[in-house]
C-alpha cells in the first residue's frame, strides 16, 4: 500500500511564494512517476506538472510553466512543488499523486492519492 501526505499550503498574497511537499510511504517511490494536480471549487481537477521516477524529466501545465517548479528526492521519498508569482486564480486545493506510467498528464494513470492540501492566494 501507498500513502502520500501532503503539506506546506496556506494562505499568501498575490505574487508571493509557496512550496508544497508530498511524502510517499510505502513501496514504489524510486520507480513512480509523480505529479501535482489541482481543483478548485466548482471545478475539475486538473494536472499542474509531473516528474518522472528519476526526477530528470519533468512536464508542466501551460499555465505554471516558469513560475512553478517540481523536483523529486528518492532519498527522503518526497516530492516538491515550488511555487513562485502566485496568482489569485492559483486558489485551489492541490493534491500529489503517483503513476506506474513514465511520464504523463492524465488523471487516469495516476494510482494513489494524498488528500491534498489547501492553498489561497488573496489579491
Amino acid at each position: 500500500q501507498v500513502q502520500l501526505v501532503e503539506s506546506g499550503g496556506g494562505l499568501v498574497q498575490a505574487g508571493a511564494s509557496l512550496r508544497l511537499s508530498c511524502a510517499v510511504f510505502g513501496r514504489g517511490f524510486g520507480t513512480d512517476s509523480m505529479g501535482w494536480f489541482r481543483q478548485a471549487p466548482g471545478k475539475e481537477r486538473e494536472f499542474v506538472t509531473a516528474v518522472d521516477s528519476t526526477g530528470i524529466r519533468t512536464l508542466y501545465a501551460d499555465f505554471v510553466k516558469g513560475r512553478f517548479t517540481i523536483s523529486k528526492d528518492n532519498t527522503r521519498k518526497t516530492v516538491f512543488l515550488q511555487m513562485n508569482s502566485l496568482k489569485p486564480e492559483d486558489t485551489a486545493v492541490y493534491l500529489c499523486a503517483s503513476s506506474w506510467e513514465t511520464l504523463t498528464s492524465r488523471t487516469e494513470a495516476y494510482n494513489y492519492w494524498g488528500q491534498g492540501t489547501q492553498v489561497t492566494v488573496s489579491p
